[in-house]
C-alpha cells in the first residue's frame, strides 16, 4: 500500500534515521506500583454484585473508591471497549492517550488507568491479568489495547455505506444515556477513546496500519481492576466478537461478558487514599 508519492532522500537519510529513540515521558517519578499493598488488598475480596453484558450491547455500573472490580469470560472469546468516568463529575474520564504516553500501547498488571486533564490522576489500576502470559506475539500485536478509538457508526457508514446501530461507540451512548437520564444525542459526547479489553492489536510492520487478530482469551479468564475514585463504568460487548475477521455488523459470532464488583476486607486499606487530582496552579503563565 502506497499512501503518498516519495520524495528524493537526502545524502545522510541514513544518519538521520539512526538517531537514538528517546523515551518521552520519563516515569521514575511517578508512584511505583505496590504489588503487595494491592496483593493483600485483593486477598480477601467479597464479591458484592456481578452485571451480564449482553452480546453486541453495553451496560453501565459503579465502583465505589477502594473496592475491585472484573471483567470476565464467561462463554466464547469475546473483546469489551470500556469507558471509566468520574462517577460524580462526567467531565474527568479515561484519558487513554496520556495512559499510552505513560505506560504502553497495551496495558496489563501494574499499569493505571489516568484521567483527563486538567485533573490528571490514577482513575483505576490494573492488579490481575489472566492474559499476562501473552506480552507481544510476532506480528507485534499484544492485548489489551488503548490503542483503538471503538467502532461507531460513523466510520461504518463512511467505508461502507451502511447504518449499523450496534457499535460500541452507540452501545456506549445507550448505555450512558439510560444512567443518566439524559438524550442520547447528549450522552454520546461523553463517549470517549476506550481501552479494548481482551483484543489483540498492533500496528503492520510495513504501512503501520492498525490490525486486530483473533482474541486469545477463554472462559475463565478476566482482568482486574482497583477503583482509585468513585467510578462510573461502562463495558460494550464488542460485535466484533473476539475480532479476528470484522466488526462493525452482524457477522462475528459474539457472547456476553460478565462484570464483578469486589469489596477488600475489612481494614484491608489501612493507610490507603484516593488520589487528589493534580495540584498545577492552572495558571497557564497568565498572572
Amino acid at each position: 500500500m502506497t499512501r503518498f508519492a516519495p520524495t528524493a532522500a537526502p545524502p545522510d537519510a541514513a544518519a538521520r534515521r539512526k538517531v537514538p529513540a528517546v523515551i518521552v515521558y520519563a516515569v521514575e517519578q511517578l508512584p511505583a506500583f505496590d504489588a503487595a499493598f494491592y496483593n493483600a488488598a485483593r486477598s480477601g475480596l467479597t464479591k458484592v454484585s456481578e452485571l451480564l453484558i449482553p452480546p453486541r450491547e453495553a451496560r453501565t455500573f459503579d465502583v465505589k473508591a477502594g473496592h475491585f472490580f472484573r471483567i470476565i469470560s464467561v462463554e466464547g472469546s469475546q473483546v469489551g471497549d470500556l469507558n471509566l468516568w468520574n462517577a460524580h463529575d462526567l467531565s474527568e474520564r479515561f484519558f487513554s492517550g496520556k495512559t499510552r504516553a505513560l505506560h504502553a500501547t497495551h496495558v496489563s498488571t501494574g499499569d493505571r488507568l489516568w484521567s483527563t486533564l486538567p485533573r490528571l490522576r490514577p482513575m483505576a489500576t490494573i492488579t490481575h491479568d489472566t492474559l499476562g502470559w501473552y506480552g507481544w506475539d510476532e506480528d507485534g500485536a499484544g492485548v489489551h489495547d488503548i490503542i483503538g478509538t471503538r467502532c461507531d457508526p460513523y466510520t461504518n457508514l463512511l467505508l461502507k455505506g451502511t447504518e449499523y446501530h450496534h457499535c460500541c461507540h452507540s452501545n456506549l451512548a445507550r448505555a450512558l444515556a439510560s444512567s443518566r437520564n439524559m438524550p442520547v444525542s447528549q450522552a454520546e459526547h461523553h463517549v470517549h477513546d476506550v481501552m479494548n479489553v481482551f483484543m489483540c492489536t498492533g500496528y503492520t510492520r510495513d504501512t503501520h496500519q492498525y490490525f486486530m487478530k483473533a482474541s486469545p482469551v477463554r472462559p475463565g479468564d478476566f482482568i482486574e481492576f482497583f477503583a482509585e475514585i468513585d467510578l462510573l463504568a461502562a463495558l460494550s460487548a464488542c460485535p466484533g466478537g473476539d475480532c479476528g475477521a470484522s466488526h462493525s455488523d452482524d457477522a462475528a459470532i459474539c457472547y456476553p461478558l460478565k462484570v464483578e464488583i469486589l469489596r477488600p476486607a475489612d481494614g484491608a486499606l489501612a493507610g490507603w487514599q484516593s488520589p487528589t487530582p493534580s495540584a498545577y496552579s492552572r495558571t497557564h503563565g497568565i498572572a
